[in-house]
């Protein structure tokens, strides 16, 4: 049995659909019924549990061949890096008073890194809190997800802008939710062995022209790719519900991700992809 934390989110859901493909048993754990109902009806099993009960997630991790374990930030909290922290160590002791045989951790790029990095550093505490205790540790270290430009497409389609903190011809790696998830699911069945780090990226790397370039084509009219300074991430972070706090951890990451601080710990031994960014667009749109 193989057990998926954050099923009904984008990674989780990817990680779902390639196990029961496979003919893999799966269960799935949502914070209420109402919320596995569709995965129940696919023949998933379902367990009720948040990342507020230990005892409650213990249970759901027991019998378990593998986790697929990713900790839901909560953007709200005032002292949002210290709240991240508390869940990873509630998910942490979880996995070990369960003895679940093998953990296969949403990380992310940048997360052999332990400063400057922000709201990466939550991710690098799961990768420290994870390993002092799981039998088995795969950590799958992601890049920019191409659904992030899923929030404002809709300025696409009405003001032909894309907004982005990003530099327009900057080409980074981009990486669909439905590669990670199924790159996650495919470690999972493979069962892992001692601690083993998975760095991902998409097929290749895109700039923010590009996406506008795309959205165009897919639209039949013209997007153009508009530049924010980064003196505009805290402001715009908090009008979407953020905390101060959260807000300027992601002004410190889109830092020190324009400088070039923020990077794979082994860039030659990248797992591609398959989904471009082209296709990850149209089914945004």
């Amino acid at each position: 049995m193989f057990v998926v934390m954050g099923a009904t989110g984008n990674t989780g859901s990817a990680v779902v659909e390639t196990l029961l493909n496979k003919k893999q048993p799966v269960r799935v754990i949502v914070r209420s019924a109402d919320k596995g109902a569709g995965w129940k009806a696919k023949g998933a099993d379902v367990a009720v549990a948040s990342l507020d009960d230990v005892s409650a997630m213990t249970e759901a991790f027991k019998g378990a061949t593998g986790l697929y374990l990713l900790v839901p930030p909560n953007y709200g909290a005032e002292a949002w890096l210290a709240d991240q922290r508390q869940r990873m160590d509630r998910a942490a002791e979880a996995v070990q008073k369960s003895g679940v045989d093998h953990v296969v951790f949403l990380s992310s790029v940048g997360g052999h890194l332990h400063g400057g990095t922000g709201p990466i550093r939550a991710a690098s505490y799961g990768e420290y809190a994870l390993g002092c205790i799981a039998k088995r540790l795969t950590i799958l270290r992601p890049c920019y997800f191409m659904e992030n430009w899923a929030p404002v497409i809709g300025a696409a389609k009405a003001q032909g802008v894309l907004p982005t903190f990003i530099a327009l011809q900057a080409k980074i790696p981009m990486m669909s939710t439905k590669d990670i998830g199924r790159i996650g699911a495919e470690q999972l069945m493979t069962g892992g062995y001692g601690k083993q780090i998975v760095e991902m990226a998409g097929p290749e790397e895109y700039s923010p022209d590009q996406a506008a370039s795309a959205l165009s084509q897919i639209l039949g009219k013209t997007v153009t790719a508009q530049h924010a300074p980064l003196s505009a991430v805290v402001p715009t972070f908090k009008s979407f519900g953020f905390s101060d706090e959260a807000a300027r951890l992601f002004e410190e990451m889109y830092s020190s991700f324009s400088k070039g601080a923020i990077g794979y710990e082994h860039p030659d031994k990248l797992v591609r992809g398959t989904v471009t960014l082209d296709e990850a667009l149209r089914t945004m749109v």
